[in-house]
């Protein structure tokens, strides 16, 4: 029944409405704009660099007509985890995915040499599959993107607008209130497509744009959705050790560039068979443990055929603004890089609620198990985008009743949600990062759900979108340690270690009450 309000009778409506602007939900959007359906595609970012996917360096895996070898690498770096199902199915579309909306639609120009692709190798890979612009792929495939959506007739895209909750009613999803009036504006919907992106805002540091505080994974958790594998948070193993980390990409340790530590020694071949190409997960925590003995690891790139600066240009470019000179090698340390669950969704991204999809990193289609391979985050996006957006149409939108936000109360001063992210940072980092142990995870759960209660005592009175966002992260953090507690099995990126004397405090414990 449409309520009797004018705020409902005017709200805005669409046929589909996908919230995120990285290539997944840009490719969710063009599939359903492709099928007739009027698309409004909503997302916090005011420039494309604010979104994930512009900032991906490696690339876009292909299968180069061998899916069966794709697939077995994925499942392989997945530390057997993956979805055989769901590899099947990103594998079995990849080709068409690519060829389709990269190529044909967006006319995207990919490294060659001569008149071929210059396929690139990375970590895991036991062939070179990987199509590249140097290690700048997302920006020339994000912006060429957004560019071809925003000439598409019946796709509207609203930028700098945040989506605050999911309206739902009996088990399915109508909308969203977004946050452009002071109480929420209802945006009412056939279908709801999140697209959000990933979680590190929750960590100190993070090779994610700012802004990744899973949004559409705590909307969705707090509708009622089901969500999973939220333990499996992967950190890649090489970025650049400096204030403001800058990722280094996998291509260029396939290229040859070694890692050594600060007496000058390559350690890899000590700790797994590929060496510098072993799974993201097994070189983040042998950096790690390289940093801890020795003082510091460093990215010898000597050993590349081409020089560094003519190779990777971007990635000189990056150095030279952080006064690195290559030449003396790249100093690196793993950091908080992707997000393996999230929403549980289908082979067409549908979650557990009714005319809601989840695509992208905040979903968790199963293809990545506890580890993910490299240079498949953009050709999950793709493919997930794709049949989500195809599938979520033919839905007529019908208004319900809603609880409008609560704004009564003065806004908080600017430094109170900065304030709360820089502990929520440390009890994550500290204790729910690369190595975890059991009492760390215990403690973790423990502080996060108090500061959980005192933000939401602030969320009920006021709609800032800052808050909002410390919610998100506030919920995803707890969604981390307690599926890290239920799973006491070192697997991928969910890696355990012995707990530390009982006479150590532990950082969780340390930090309540900063």
């Amino acid at each position: 029944m449409v309520p009797d309000t004018p705020s409902a009778e005017t709200a805005r409506t669409a046929d589909v409405l996908v919230v995120g602007s990285g290539i997944a939900g840009c490719a969710a959007a063009l599939a359903a704009a492709r099928e007739g359906e009027e698309v409004l595609l909503v997302t916090k970012a005011s420039e494309p660099e604010d979104a994930a996917s512009d900032w991906a360096q490696g690339g876009i895996a292909t299968t180069r007509g061998d899916p069966d070898s794709l697939k077995a690498d994925i499942i392989d770096a997945s530390a057997g985890v993956a979805d055989p199902e769901a590899v099947d199915v990103l594998v079995e579309n990849a080709a068409d995915a690519v060829s389709d909306v990269l190529i044909e639609t967006l006319g995207v120009e990919f490294d060659t040499l001569g008149a071929e692709y210059d396929f690139a190798q990375e970590a895991a890979h036991s062939e070179d599959r990987i199509l590249h612009v140097d290690a700048a792929t997302g920006q020339h495939v994000l912006r060429p993107f957004l560019s071809h959506l925003d000439a598409v007739d019946n796709v509207e895209i609203l930028e700098s607008t945040a989506a605050l909750e999911l309206l739902r009613h009996e088990g399915r999803v109508h909308g969203a209130l977004l946050d452009t009036e002071p109480d929420g504006e209802p945006v009412f919907a056939g279908a709801t497509i999140l697209a959000t992106g990933g979680i590190g805002d929750c960590f100190e540091q993070s090779t994610n744009p700012p802004g990744s505080t899973g949004d559409g994974i705590a909307m969705a958790f707090l509708a009622g959705a089901e969500v999973e594998d939220m333990e499996y948070v992967q950190f890649h193993p090489t970025a650049a050790d400096v204030e403001e980390p800058f990722l280094l990409s996998e291509a260029v340790r396939g290229e040859g560039a070694l890692l050594r530590n600060a007496d000058g020694e390559r350690f890899m071949p000590e700790y797994h068979p590929e060496a510098e190409l072993a799974p993201r997960d097994v070189v983040a925590r042998a950096v790690q443990d390289e940093i801890d003995a020795t003082g510091g690891v460093t990215l010898d790139v000597s050993p590349l055929a081409e020089p560094f600066d003519e190779a990777f240009p971007n990635l000189a470019e990056k150095c030279a603004d952080h006064e690195i000179d290559p030449d003396d090698g790249i100093p690196v340390a793993p950091c908080e890089h992707f997000l393996c669950g999230g929403v549980a969704v289908d082979d067409r991204g549908r979650a557990s609620l009714d005319r809601l999809y989840a695509v992208g990193e905040c979903a968790r289609s199963g293809v990545h198990g506890a580890n993910r391979l490299a240079s498949t985050s953009l050709l999950e996006g793709l493919v997930w985008g794709l049949r989500a957006g195809r599938d979520a149409t033919g839905f007529e939108p019908e208004a319900i009743e809603y609880q409008r936000l609560q704004n009564s109360d003065p806004a908080l001063p600017d430094r109170f949600a900065g304030e709360k992210f820089h502990r929520l940072r440390r009890i994550v980092s500290g204790e729910l990062g690369l190595r975890r142990t059991k009492s760390g995870i215990d403690s973790a759960r423990g502080v996060l759900r108090r500061l959980k209660g005192e933000v939401d005592a602030y969320t009920r009175t006021r709609t800032s979108r800052s808050l909002y966002e410390l919610r998100n992260a506030t919920v995803v953090a707890i969604l981390i340690a307690n599926a890290a507690a239920e799973n006491g099995e070192s697997v991928g990126c969910h890696y355990l270690v012995d707990d530390a004397p009982a006479e150590t405090e532990s950082t969780a414990a340390a930090t309540d009450g900063d």
